[in-house]
């Protein structure tokens, strides 16, 4: 199978056409959330991303496993090896069992990623429901001779890793001795380990810490890394096609990812593909919760929050999210999703008018639309040039709204139709419609409650306007532009778009 699609690779550095393992099969995996609190903004945007990357190659014609993991189990407070685990301090604040929490959390999780207009993924593997694949994969790497026991827990040995000749680092581009000369030592736990590099495989726990598991070398449970490492392996082989998360994960959670997955089967770097989006940032500075400069998707939603002046709908903040490339940082402000908001509107009233697109009765086509017809091609070609490009959405958005001005034209002046082929037009409105609700994921959310109410309030303009009614007229026109509604009137009789 040949298409035009290439990705920026992590692990290369650069772009590259994307050769799938076993075509016409692929395999993505997501790292999902640590399900310890709602989430922000900046989780959603990983999500949003490979869900546009994960409908493309459907469109393109793969047959795609899309794997997007919850972690509800050993991800510590210091996002290392020391601290307690985020879901056990929560719980304990909460007063609740830690699996309620993950619970919880979870569930929050999967709907707003389904009001995002983020499709379910084919498997969605937790942490939990995995340990007996940690525990397999921490035995061949001690097998390999990677990794060691101390005092009940175990820790990848990253320097002897580094002897062997497998590099650790080359992901992030960070090198060994650097990151030994900027290491803290006499951390808690650290003291354990041979090299501060070394990373926990095994940590482990006493009968007061509730999530722990029996294992070879005591009660414990399963460090961070290891988790989407056995999962990978267990639904996408030894090398999947596409692995990633967002920017902050690359090191050093894909870093240990891609150690653990040569350690254990000695040849192979976990995916051929390693992709990152950026992050979400608020004046600058990068969102995060540690920082207290986050905004929840609940808050987005309801409009709850001090730097809000208004909710806004799950379809705005997608298209926020999509309006730039996912390698540039985002940064979130009431004026751009306000904006975001237009656009978004914009191409919602595009979907309507297409489906308007009609020559006048009684107008000839014209005997030659070649001109035209290649033009309207070029049009939509840029849209998928765009999606090629690395998913370029901002790119591909951008070619959207100029084919929309296209057919803004057509729209205001029907017969200019007759210098389009209808073919031709056909193949462009199909594909605008593809783009916009079969990739970019964008659906409608109409501001009045129904179409059929809607329908009657413009029967009843139309009435005022033919009985010369004109003070019914501007009250009918008055209400309906405080809902967000613009009255037309058009050759064509009355009809109606959302307000840009």
């Amino acid at each position: 199978m040949q298409h035009p699609l290439s990705l920026h690779n992590t692990l290369t550095r650069k772009k590259e056409p994307f050769v799938p393992v076993h075509a016409p099969f692929v395999g993505v995996y997501l790292c999902g959330p640590t399900v310890y609190s709602e989430a922000h903004v900046g989780n959603a945007r990983g999500p949003v991303v490979f869900d546009v990357l994960t409908r493309y190659l459907r469109q393109l014609g793969y047959t795609v496993r899309y794997v997007r993991n919850i972690t509800d189990v050993g991800h510590l407070v210091g996002d290392a090896d020391e601290g307690e685990d985020k879901i056990s301090k929560m719980a304990r604040a909460q007063k609740l069992e830690p699996m309620q929490v993950a619970q919880d959390y979870a569930n929050r999780y999967r709907r707003h990623m389904e009001a995002l207009g983020c499709l379910s993924p084919d498997i969605e593997p937790l942490a939990t429901g995995h340990i007996i694949e940690q525990i397999q994969m921490i035995e061949e790497i001690i097998e390999n001779g990677f990794a060691y026991e101390v005092n009940g827990s175990v820790y990848f040995d990253v320097p002897k890793y580094n002897e062997a000749g497998k590099g650790y680092g080359k992901l992030s581009g960070r090198v060994p001795e650097e990151l030994l000369s900027g290491s803290r030592d006499n951390l808690a736990g650290q003291e354990e380990k041979r090299s501060p590099l070394d990373f926990a495989l095994w940590k482990k726990a006493d009968e007061r810490h509730l999530m722990r598991w029996p294992s070879p070398w005591g009660d414990g449970f399963p460090g961070w890394h290891l988790e989407c490492s056995a999962m990978s392996r267990k639904y996408l082989g030894q090398v999947s096609d596409i692995h990633g998360g967002g920017l902050d994960l690359m090191f050093p959670h894909h870093e240990c990812e891609i150690a653990q997955s040569q350690a254990s089967h000695s040849h192979t770097d976990e995916a051929r593909v390693w992709l990152h989006n950026n992050m979400i940032t608020v004046n600058g500075q990068k969102m995060s919760k540690s920082f207290g400069n986050f905004i929840t998707i609940s808050e987005l939603f309801s409009g709850r929050h001090a730097s809000l002046s208004q909710a806004y709908s799950p379809m705005v903040v997608r298209f926020f999210l999509l309006q730039a490339h996912y390698r540039s940082t985002v940064d979130i402000s009431d004026e751009g999703l306000k904006a975001a908001s237009k656009g978004y509107r914009k191409l919602m009233n595009g979907l309507r008018q297409i489906e308007r697109l009609q020559l006048p009765e009684g107008t000839e086509r014209a005997a030659d639309t070649s001109t035209t017809d290649a033009e309207l091609r070029k049009l939509v070609q840029d849209c998928y040039a765009g999606l090629n490009d690395d998913l370029n959405t901002a790119r591909c958005i951008a070619a959207l709204f100029n084919l929309l001005r296209k057919f803004n034209g057509y729209y205001n002046q029907p017969a200019t139709l007759a210098q389009v082929g209808e073919a031709a037009l056909q193949e462009a409105t199909a594909a605008y419609r593809t783009l916009v609700v079969d990739i970019l994921g964008l659906r409608d959310e109409p501001r009045a409650n129904a179409e059929e109410l809607l329908g009657l309030t413009l029967q009843f303009y139309a009435e005022a306007k033919s009985a010369k009614d004109y003070a019914k007229v501007d009250t009918i026109r008055a209400a309906l532009k405080e809902q967000g509604i613009l009255v037309k009137d058009t050759k064509a009789g009355v009809d109606w778009a959302y307000e840009e």
